[in-house]
Parts: C-alpha cells; sequence; structure tokens
C-alpha cells in the first residue's frame, strides 16, 4: 500500500509508530521549583551525538516533564531495564502534575550529583541532563509541527556496577526496553555485532 499521511491511512491503527521502531525509552524524571518530582516515560527519545554528549526527548503536548525541564534547566534520563518495565509503564499514568510517579509505581528516588532531579535507583544507568535547547520542529509551509522538543547536554553518567561486563555495558544483561508500535515493546535479549566496512578508495570493503 502507500498513502500520504494528510489523507490518512485508512488502516485500523495508525502504522507509523510502528514502522519507525524498536525507539530506546527515555524514562525522564524532574524535579519543579517547587519541589514536585515527576517520572514519565518517552519513546520519542534518542542521543544526538556523543561528545559532548547531547539527547533529546519530544512530547506532543506540553506534559509535565517538558514543562519542568523548561522551568528549572534540567532533566535526568533514566534507562528502563526489563525487571523494570511494569513500573516504566504504571509511570505513564495520566496522574495530575503535583503526583510523584516513583512512588505511585513503586520506585526509589535516588540524588543525582550535577542536577535537583532525581533519578531511578532501580534503573542500569541514567544520565544526568542540562537543557541547552528548546525547539518546535517546522513544517513544510513554514508553520509549526505539534512536537515540543527538549535538547539536553549530559554532564554526568550512573552506571550499575553489575551491569559492566570486562568494562561493557552489558546491553543483554539490562535487557533495555524499545517501544514498537500499538502496545508492544522490546527488550534487548538477543544481540549480535556487525563492524562497519571502510573504504580502501578502490571500491572494495575493508572489514
Amino acid at each position: 500500500m502507500f498513502y500520504e499521511p494528510r489523507n490518512g491511512h485508512g488502516l485500523p491503527h495508525d502504522p507509523l509508530k510502528s514502522l519507525v521502531a524498536p525507539r530506546p525509552i527515555g524514562w525522564i524524571s524532574t524535579r519543579s521549583l517547587a519541589g514536585e518530582v515527576n517520572l514519565a516515560p518517552y519513546s520519542f527519545f534518542n542521543l544526538l551525538q556523543a561528545a559532548p554528549p547531547i539527547v533529546y526527548f519530544a512530547s506532543e503536548s506540553a506534559k509535565d516533564s517538558y514543562e519542568i525541564a523548561r522551568e528549572t534547566g534540567e532533566f535526568v534520563v533514566n534507562i528502563v531495564g526489563r525487571e523494570l518495565a511494569a513500573k516504566m509503564n504504571a509511570s505513564s499514568v495520566d496522574a495530575p502534575r503535583g503526583v510523584n510517579e516513583f512512588g505511585y509505581a513503586g520506585l526509589t528516588e535516588a540524588a543525582s550529583n550535577l542536577v535537583s532531579a532525581p533519578r531511578v535507583a532501580e534503573a542500569p544507568a541514567a544520565l544526568e541532563c542540562k537543557v541547552t535547547e528548546i525547539m518546535t520542529p517546522r513544517l513544510m509551509d513554514g508553520s509549526s509541527g505539534n512536537a515540543l522538543v527538549v535538547i539536553g547536554q549530559v554532564v554526568g553518567i550512573h552506571i550499575a556496577d553489575e551491569m559492566l561486563v570486562d568494562g561493557l555495558f552489558n546491553s543483554s544483561l539490562a535487557g533495555n526496553v524499545a517501544r514498537l508500535g500499538y502496545f508492544d515493546f522490546s527488550s534487548a535479549d538477543s544481540l549480535f555485532a556487525m563492524r562497519r566496512p571502510r573504504w580502501d578508495g578502490n571500491g572494495n570493503q575493508e572489514n
């Protein structure tokens, strides 16, 4: 089939999020200036560059994570391990601002080193971030889209010691959870490696 998004897809559910998948989950924790703690998962999340490290998360409406990150200039990205999937899902509840999803989902707050927002103590890893830019992508006609994009520089990284095997973060052991389409998720329990080929200058590949 072929369809133009502006004309609709004619299917029971929008397939787009299943096509662009799996998507890593940024489990965003924030603390407002008034001391309110918020925790919510975002599948519109990823790493933009590695040195210095820059990440982003995006929301299609002004949700609490966006509002508090804009207010304070800080947030934490918690990595979702397989054993935390149910609690991550619980934290996605549409509770009003002021409800602490850590308590609602049965999670433990751990102090961060460089930002005021707490991190999930049970998470296999967490990234402390400072907001560098907040933007709204433009559409073809120049108008603003719906996405609210929060970009942050990673200023501190926590890794649970037991997730390091021979000096490498073991994604399979952590079971990093990703979002697929509809109600589906995946976990990094089956991994394989491939090296990127290199061009030798003569049209041949070097491994």
